[in-house]
């Protein structure tokens, strides 16, 4: 019996560790509504260059999408995505969509041209934005005001084009629209 209780507390704080450091993965603690955006680095198929987040995306209401070329889900939502890029781009509004597809950025590339994506597409092939956004999978959104600050957060397929995510976009814009 003993050994029963003995396996059972190691299990239990396993868990506890595992939990404590995964919301700690990030220096800030985590991440959340109301918590600051993390800063990442990534690779920029269309300009061919690496990007700091902060430092393009600063000042920007920014949609923040981590996505996969394989994800059936993340397909289905970037039309709409594009639709509302198109509306709100020249007020402000951008989008850091960021694959964590391993290998090459040539299917991300492929992937964005297909669906006639204007929006920035960055590629993270080592992953490192899951851990640092503590992520649960793909799609993952965060939706930043201007000051770097997640207002909306949302995990799974999504209409980012509906009127209400219109409305809120417009509101962090500052345009009332």
């Amino acid at each position: 019996m003993s050994k029963q209780w003995l396996l059972a507390g190691g299990i239990v704080a396993g868990l506890a560790i595992g939990g404590f450091t995964l919301t700690r993965a990030h220096d800030g603690g985590v991440v959340g509504v109301d918590s600051q955006a993390p800063d990442f680095r990534a690779f920029d198929v269309v300009h061919m260059d690496t990007v700091d987040f902060q430092a393009r995306y600063r000042g920007h209401v920014t949609l923040v999408n981590i996505w996969a070329t394989w994800c059936a889900p993340c397909r289905e939502e970037m039309p709409s995505m594009e639709a509302l890029y198109q509306d709100f781009a020249a007020r402000g509004f951008k989008i850091a969509a960021v694959s964590i597809d391993e290998g090459s950025s040539d299917k991300v590339r492929a992937f964005a041209t297909e669906l006639g994506l204007t929006f920035d597409i960055l590629h993270d092939q080592t992953g490192g934005i899951q851990g640092t956004y503590q992520t649960t999978g793909v799609p993952e959104s965060f939706l930043l005001d201007r000051d770097g600050r997640i207002v909306r957060r949302l995990i799974g397929n999504h209409d980012w084009n509906s009127p209400a995510n219109r409305d809120l976009i417009g509101r962090l814009l500052g345009d009332g629209s």
